[in-house]
């Protein structure tokens, strides 16, 4: 994975988003050059953008596109990733979600630095696979 662009320590992580996953890549989740497998990373945002959706679509749902896709900076053994998750749009099948994984890194404790931020669109199905209505609810809450 290469740098698209460098990326300054935050102090702080993002708020207005939620926490949907915490994780530490192993040794086994590198590639050649030492770094963690892009497709590693893509993988554990799927698994962390799917979250939220599920709270809506009250049974199965797919992935049906990755919208959006950037590395910003390499992620490394040991580096404890947060993934934030919060909804886009909400429609009648299907829901859009931003993630964003930040690092802290191993002997940065306290410092983070966003590696990772993608947008997926997941579709509510049907035992047959076919897209079918999210349900809405009272008390639904919608995102902004």
């Amino acid at each position: 994975m290469s740098a698209e662009t460098p990326s300054r320590p935050h102090t702080s992580l993002p708020e207005g988003r939620e926490l949907v996953l915490k994780v530490i890549p192993m040794p086994a989740d590198c590639n050649a050059n030492g770094d963690i497998f892009g497709g590693w990373v893509m993988a554990q945002v799927d698994l962390a953008g799917s979250v939220l959706p599920a709270r809506y679509v009250n049974g199965r749902m797919a992935t049906v596109a990755v919208n959006q896709f950037i590395f910003k900076q390499p992620v490394r053994v040991g580096d404890i990733l947060s993934f934030y998750a919060h909804i886009t749009r909400l429609g009648n099948t299907s829901i859009t979600v931003q993630v964003e994984v930040f690092a802290e890194r191993f002997r940065a404790q306290g410092q983070y630095v966003k590696v990772t931020e993608a947008s997926l669109t997941y579709v509510a199905i049907d035992d047959s696979g076919r897209p079918r209505p999210i349900p809405r609810g009272e008390g639904m809450v919608l995102p902004d």
